[in-house]
């Protein structure tokens, strides 16, 4: 089938915004235009495609299936179409970027590694890391706003239709501060359930693996709880605080190895899921973003083979 030459830039950068905010008075608020030209601009789509793109409702806009199917192809062809301006604005010596959605568990021991490597090797090189949960930068990388993300492998619906390159596992430990009242002689597992818990925000996979890690040893949970994936927020309160941590063992190596944290041993730990990297399938992978992917791959089997850090 030919594609319908009146299907405008500004149809597919309006859908676009619409998906991605699930509201149509915010997407016009973020394109700057006024509510009725952004309804006007979904039913012209519509009418174009022969489709209904999103269910209307009170809480706002939710793609429908057919939606979702064109958001697959819209997001990286907008997103392949402003790259080649950007090129031939730029010209051949122009800087290149790269815009990667990070995981709380990789982005204090294995992306400063990466980073570290990619501004060595490339003298013009522009590095935009985005954080916060896997559904959200999902989301982002379906619609063409992040090149990659890295981070945990995810159950959510929203990695279907992307691809996932496995780097390693990564395990989940019990840490206290120094002198912690459970950090001397053979450790409790009756007694931390006494003392306040941090704990990864219910829902998400790695919460998932928390969870399973005091089922396995027959240990309750205290009703004194802070559920967050701030790494920094977590490190804090732990080191001021009674608490214990749930964490991931990448996010407190370092802190292991210096003897900032110490590790509770429970007797065993609970594997925390494969850590690798999603990219939409559908758009080919701007320079920058084949560079950090290749070196991403060099430091995950670093870590495999214990190599680092």
């Amino acid at each position: 089938m030919n594609i319908d030459t009146r299907i405008k830039f500004r149809h597919l950068v309006g859908f676009l915004e619409m998906a991605r905010q699930g509201s149509l008075a915010r997407a016009a608020d973020v394109l700057a235009v006024s509510q009725p030209a952004m309804s006007k601009t979904l039913k012209e789509l519509e009418t174009l495609l022969d489709t209904r793109l999103f269910e209307r409702s009170k809480a706002g806009l939710s793609l429908t299936e057919a939606g979702r199917a064109f958001l697959r192809y819209a997001g990286p062809s907008v997103q392949a179409l402003r790259e080649g301006v950007s090129s031939l604005r730029g010209g051949e010596h122009a800087a290149q970027a790269v815009r990667i959605g990070v995981l709380s568990t990789v982005e204090s021991l294995l992306l400063p590694e990466v980073l570290r490597r990619l501004h060595q090797r490339h003298g013009a090189l522009t590095l935009s890391v985005v954080t916060g949960p896997s559904a959200y930068l999902l989301s982002q990388l379906r619609v063409g706003d992040l090149d990659l993300v890295v981070g945990r492998m995810t159950e959510s619906p929203e990695i279907q239709g992307l691809s996932f390159e496995h780097l390693y596992n990564e395990s989940m430990t019990l840490v206290a501060r120094p002198g912690h009242p459970l950090a001397s002689g053979l450790l409790d597992r009756e007694a931390v359930g006494r003392y306040p818990l941090v704990l990864p925000l219910a829902g998400t996979s790695i919460r998932k693996h928390a969870d399973s890690l005091f089922v396995q040893c027959g240990i309750a949970q205290s009703p004194q709880r802070l559920e967050t994936l701030s790494l920094a927020l977590g490190r804090r309160y732990t080191l001021s605080s009674d608490a214990l941590w749930i964490a991931p063992l990448d996010a407190v190596r370092l802190d292991l190895a210096s003897g900032e944290l110490l590790e509770l041993d429970l007797g065993l730990r609970e594997p925390g899921g494969s850590v690798g990297i999603s990219s939409n399938a559908s758009l080919p992978l701007p320079l920058a973003a084949q560079w950090a992917v290749q070196v991403l791959r060099e430091v995950g089997l670093a870590y495999r083979e214990g190599r680092y850090p």
